[in-house]
């Protein structure tokens, strides 16, 4: 699985996981299905109420249209997931790390006549593996990629660990940051602790009491890990 990084909000590098080919395929056979599955439940039901298409072709047509933008609505007002990017655990994002909005989820779709439709999906998995981050023709120019969401990391790499129970936080500010963030957070300190790279924890110092607006008292080493500590607090008690 490829990684890349996108920078956040808060300038933090934060590295993603490419969707497998696989899960993307597998993906869209799935909202195939949806698709296919709700255009015949329409059918039937207007069937049944002795509605043909040759006496009433605008109330087929107006049922149809959520069948035809379904990649469209979904992505927009689900967060970049459709019903079978949801099953599959992956989910459209910008590359820059900001919200894809209703143009980028537009534009993916309707060059999906290129990608798809024009050649079998042909050139999106030619695509897809030249670029190597997971784009394609659609993306591209969207300025997308497709993430997976499946977790690859153990229980002991995460940003979650045990503080004590009568534990006092120093810093509410820490809310402000998201468990990804976090996460890379105690990823580069604990290495940086391993190796011995004071200037990776002095940088970790010097961006956290920014983006925080803290003036901590602490050493830089203590300040960082108080930090870690203090948003497992939170994030466990709220």
């Amino acid at each position: 699985m490829e990684e890349f990084q996108i920078e956040t909000a808060q300038n933090i590098g934060i590295k993603q996981n490419v969707a497998h080919l696989g899960d993307r395929i597998l993906g869209y056979l799935i909202d195939g299905v949806v698709v296919f599955a709700y255009t015949l439940i329409i059918i039937v039901v207007l069937m049944a109420m002795d509605i043909t298409l040759e006496d009433s072709w605008a109330i087929y047509l107006l049922l149809s249209l959520p069948a035809f933008i379904y990649p469209v609505l979904f992505e927009t007002f689900w967060d970049g997931k459709t019903i079978g990017k949801y099953a599959v655990k992956t989910r459209v994002v910008k590359l820059d790390g900001s919200k894809p909005g209703f143009t980028d989820y537009l534009l993916r779709w309707l060059l999906r006549v290129i990608d798809i439709s024009i050649s079998s999906g042909g050139i999106a998995v030619l695509t897809i593996l030249i670029k190597g981050n997971g784009q394609r023709v659609g993306d591209i120019a969207a300025g997308t990629t497709v993430i997976s969401e499946k977790a690859k990391i153990s229980i002991h790499d995460t940003v979650m660990q045990d503080v004590p129970d009568n534990y006092v936080p120093t810093y509410s500010q820490v809310t402000v940051f998201t468990d990804h963030e976090m996460q890379t957070v105690k990823g580069l300190y604990k290495k940086a602790i391993s190796n011995g790279e004071h200037n990776v924890v002095l940088a970790l110092y010097k961006r956290l009491k920014r983006v925080m607006q803290v003036e901590p008292k602490e050493k830089p080493v203590d300040f960082v890990s108080t930090v870690i500590k203090d948003y497992n607090y939170y994030t466990q008690t709220m």
